[in-house]
């Protein structure tokens, strides 16, 4: 049988059609993402920080990207650990948040009601809003200063349209290692910016990761060396974990340039699984390394089950996290590894 399920990408309007209905969307978003931060933090406030007033000192350790000259000596000479001084509001975290608007975010099976990009600016939204109420910043790297306060997720809700709408040349499509890493990019496939980024942050990164390994790989590597927490959610639509298909079946690539044509479309089933289980296991295994953390969401469950084992983990120490990461409370996060959908690339 032919699944419809296989040949949604390549087919629609064009650009402009798309970027005005994504971001007419946007407004309806930032409510659902509202409705979802409360249900997950309901009245949370935020990490407790030690010292009161803008003229508190606290200590944090030395670590690559700081100047040597704020190094604090003194505090240094009591233990075997290089520490910098810093005043409170110099320490206020900031969180970059990453949508990914890859071709293949768009896609939306029968088996799911809302599309993988649908979710990662939900998802991304409903975090902002969770953060900003805890005292954190927000930001989208390539596209918003870290900013903080209750308006900052409709401002970031605001920009985001505006990329979307002004398409590949507008802002937030600058490059990010790739092949654009911007919001309003619609290129083979999008990487997360590098710049501009603050270390000590965290970055959260929403994508289904379909990306070439060696190339996400490179890329996420590059923002951990700028000292940043990254997080990999990983959206998936069912389709691509169960690969429902059988009998005659033509495959579309996400930007509908690329065709294959399986006979028997079952009969690829195992290695598609086999391959992409092992592409996911690399993902994982590469956010332990890190010291990051790795979430899966599916399309068909509700968001916010995602977002309660994320919100667990930025909310743990930094030292934490990790550990808290493997076992996560929450949504899919324990679930056993996605199947990631690239066309045809199975077949021999």
């Amino acid at each position: 049988m032919a699944h419809e399920a296989a040949q949604e990408r390549g087919k629609g309007a064009g650009w402009h059609q798309e970027a005005a209905v994504a971001a007419a969307a946007l407004p309806a978003l930032l409510v659902e993402a509202s409705a979802i931060a409360h249900s997950v933090a309901p009245g949370w406030h935020g990490r407790r920080r030690a010292g009161s007033g803008e003229t508190f000192w606290q200590y944090r350790r030395f670590a690559q990207g700081d100047l040597l000259t704020r190094i604090d000596w003194r505090r240094s000479a009591r233990d075997d650990h290089l520490y910098i001084r810093e005043q409170e509001w110099e320490a206020a975290h900031t969180v970059w948040l990453w949508p990914d608007r890859s071709p293949s975010m768009g896609f939306a099976s029968d088996l799911a009601s809302r599309s993988k990009d649908h979710d990662a600016i939900v998802m991304a939204l409903a975090l902002g809003e969770i953060l900003v109420r805890g005292g954190e910043r927000i930001a989208v790297p390539g596209l918003t200063r870290p900013a903080g306060g209750l308006t900052a997720p409709r401002r970031l809700a605001e920009e985001i349209a505006r990329a979307i709408t002004a398409g590949p040349a507008g802002p937030g499509s600058g490059k990010g290692g790739g092949r654009g890493g911007g919001i309003g990019a619609r290129a083979e496939y999008a990487l997360p910016p590098l710049h501009p980024l603050s270390a000590h942050s965290d970055y959260v990164l929403f994508s289904d990761f379909l990306q070439p390994l060696e190339a996400l790989t490179a890329s996420i590597q590059a923002i951990a060396a700028l000292g940043l927490r990254c997080h990999l959610v990983q959206i998936l639509d069912p389709v691509e974990e169960t690969f429902p298909f059988a009998g005659r079946v033509e495959f579309l690539s996400p930007n509908g340039q690329t065709r294959l044509l399986a006979g028997r479309a079952e009969m690829l089933k195992e290695r598609y699984v086999r391959r992409l289980q092992a592409h996911r296991e690399a993902l994982r295994d590469l956010a332990r390394r890190i010291g990051g953390s790795f979430t899966l969401h599916h399309t068909d469950r509700p968001p916010h089950l995602s977002l309660l084992a994320l919100h667990a983990i930025l909310s743990a120490p930094r030292d934490a996290a990790p550990a808290l990461a493997r076992r996560s409370p929450a949504g899919d996060a324990d679930t056993v590894p996605a199947l990631e959908l690239v066309g045809g690339s199975g077949a021999e």
